[in-house]
C-alpha cells in the first residue's frame, strides 16, 4: 500500500484530520468541531481536548492506512505561548475583543502598515497583539514562556519535533514579520520578544519523528516524520504551484473569502481597502484581500437552504434593482466605515430561493471588489465551498468579462496543499490537477450597470446614504 501522510487542519469552526496520499488525493477525512471555551483568562479553544482527539484520530487512520508523515495547517491567528513542557497560557480565540486600553496600546506600538503588511483587524487576530496581550495582563506566566509557535509548529514540536517558525505563518497578517524586506519589524526588538521566535524551517522539513511513546499510543511508526508545517491559504496557493501554474490569483470561499495572488503587486497593496501582504513556502510577498464572505453570505441567505441559485430569479432581482450592500457581519471587508451596516435596497426577496440567489450574487460582488483591488490578477481561479453552486463560477465570469477564470470543484484544497509538501524535496515533475472553465451565463442586459450602481452605493459614506436607498 502506498505510503500515505496524515494532514492537521485546524479552522475557525472545525478541525479535521485527513490521510492523504503524496500526490495530494485526500481518501479520508475525520472532523470534529474547535470548541471555544470561556474564560478565564479570555475566551480560547481548547488546545487540550483537540490534543486528544486528534491523537485518537491518527490511531483510526493508522488501521487503516501506512502513514509515514504527519503535517499541519491552520487559520493565522492560532498560537501558542508555551514552556519546555507545554502551554503556559491558553490559545486565544481571535473574535475574543481585548480591553479597550489593550487596543489604543497596540494601535500607539505595532508601527507602520508596511512594516505590519495589514491592517489592524477585529480581536485578538494579529500575533503581535496576542503577545501584548499576554505580556500585560499575565507578566508571570508571560515571562515563562519559552516559545511562541504557530498551531502547525506547535503540533510538530509537541508530537516529537524540533521548535520550529514557518514563513508563511509568520507572514499570514501576524505583525510580527515584514514579509516584503524579510525582516522581523521593529516591535519586535522594541518588546524584546524576538528570543519567543524558533529558527525558522521551510514547510516542507521534517522537524523530526514520532515521540516513541505517542508511536505506541496510535500505533503508528516511530519512523513517522513530522513536518513543519503551513498558513491554511498558503498551503491552498502551493496546491497550484505544485501543478506548476503560475501568474494567478486563488480565491477561496469559506467563512472567509480569501484571495491570494502572485499576479498582483505586492508593494501596490492597500491599508484603506484592508489588503494583505502573505507568502508562500518560499516567503515569496503575495499581494492579498480577504472579507468575511461567507459568513455575509449567510447572513443575506438566512437559514433556510432552497437549493442552487435560480438564473431567472438572478435576472429578476438584476432588473428590479435589489442589491445586498456591505457589511452585515463586523468586518468592514473592503468599505471602511461600513461594518454592521449591511441592507438591502429594493424590492425585498421574498422567498428562500431568492434570498439565497441574491445571496449568490452579493458574494460574487464583494470578490469582484477585492480583484478590483487587486490590480491585475492574471488567471482567476475558484475554490472552496462556492464552487459547488452552479451559478458561481459563471456569475463571476460574467461579471469580469475578457478575464481567463478557472475553477476546481476538489474539495479540502488546503489539506491537499498540505500532504503535497510531504513529497515536495523530492518532485520532479508537476501534480496533476483538474481545472474546470464555468458554464455561459445567458445574457443579462442590465448586470454591468448593476454592478457600477453596487459598487457606487457599496462605497457611499456611511453617514450619508442616497436617498434611493432608504
Amino acid at each position: 500500500m502506498t505510503a500515505s501522510v496524515a494532514v492537521i487542519d485546524a479552522g475557525k469552526t472545525n478541525v479535521r484530520l485527513s490521510a492523504a496520499t503524496p500526490d495530494g488525493r485526500i481518501v479520508e477525512t475525520l472532523s470534529t468541531p474547535n470548541r471555544s471555551l470561556p474564560g478565564p483568562p479570555y475566551r480560547h479553544y481548547d488546545l487540550a481536548g483537540m490534543e486528544e482527539w486528534l491523537l485518537g484520530g491518527l490511531t483510526e487512520l493508522g488501521r487503516r492506512y501506512p502513514i509515514e508523515a504527519i503535517v499541519g495547517c491552520a487559520h493565522g491567528s492560532a498560537c501558542v505561548l508555551a514552556d519546555d513542557t507545554g502551554p503556559v497560557l491558553p490559545v486565544v480565540d481571535y473574535e475574543q475583543e481585548p480591553p479597550a486600553e489593550l487596543s489604543a496600546l497596540y494601535a500607539s506600538v505595532v508601527g507602520s502598515y508596511r512594516e505590519r503588511g495589514s491592517p489592524i483587524l477585529h480581536g485578538a487576530t494579529h500575533m503581535a497583539r496576542q503577545l501584548l496581550w499576554m505580556e500585560t495582563g499575565w507578566p508571570e506566566a508571560f515571562q515563562r514562556g519559552r516559545l511562541f509557535l504557530g498551531l502547525p509548529q506547535y503540533w510538530a514540536w509537541r508530537f516529537g519535533g524540533e521548535p520550529a517558525s514557518e514563513l508563511t505563518f509568520l507572514g499570514a497578517q501576524s505583525h510580527i514579520w515584514n514579509v516584503r524586506d524579510h525582516r522581523f519589524p521593529p516591535l519586535m526588538a522594541e518588546r524584546g520578544w524576538q528570543h519567543l521566535i524558533a529558527p525558522v524551517r521551510p514547510a516542507w522539513e521534517s522537524l523530526g519523528t514520532l515521540k516513541p511513546e505517542l508511536a505506541r499510543r496510535t500505533g503508528l511508526t516511530p519512523r513517522t516524520r513530522l513536518l513543519c508545517g503551513i498558513h491554511d491559504s498558503s498551503a491552498n496557493f502551493y496546491r497550484y504551484q505544485a501543478a506548476g501554474i503560475d501568474d494567478i490569483t486563488v480565491v477561496s470561499t469559506g467563512t472567509w473569502i480569501v484571495l491570494v495572488s502572485n499576479a498582483a503587486d505586492a508593494d501596490a497593496i492597500s491599508e484603506a481597502h484592508g489588503m494583505c501582504c502573505n507568502a508562500d513556502i518560499h516567503g515569496t510577498p503575495l499581494a492579498g484581500a480577504l472579507c468575511m464572505g461567507g459568513r455575509e453570505y449567510a447572513m443575506v441567505a438566512g437559514d433556510q437552504a432552497p437549493g442552487p441559485a435560480d438564473p431567472a430569479e438572478l435576472a429578476r432581482l438584476v432588473a428590479a434593482g435589489t442589491m445586498a450592500l456591505p457589511s452585515f457581519s463586523f468586518d468592514d471587508n473592503l468599505f471602511p466605515g461600513h461594518a454592521g451596516r449591511g441592507r438591502i435596497v429594493g424590492p425585498v426577496p421574498q422567498t428562500p430561493q431568492q434570498r439565497h440567489t441574491l445571496a449568490v450574487l452579493y458574494a460574487t460582488l464583494l470578490i469582484t471588489a477585492c480583484l478590483d483591488a487587486l490590480g491585475r490578477v492574471g488567471t482567476i481561479i475558484l475554490d472552496g465551498v462556492f464552487v459547488q453552486e452552479p451559478l458561481y463560477a459563471a456569475l463571476i465570469a460574467a461579471l469580469r468579462p475578457g478575464q481567463r477564470v478557472l475553477y476546481n470543484l476538489e474539495n479540502y484544497g488546503t489539506a491537499a496543499g498540505c500532504a503535497l509538501l510531504a513529497g515536495h524535496a523530492g518532485r520532479t515533475a508537476p501534480v496533476h490537477l483538474a481545472l474546470e472553465t464555468p458554464a455561459q451565463l445567458d445574457p443579462i442586459p442590465d448586470l454591468a450597470a448593476y454592478r457600477e450602481r453596487w459598487i457606487r452605493l457599496a462605497n457611499a459614506k456611511p453617514e450619508f446614504i442616497p436617498m434611493e436607498t432608504q
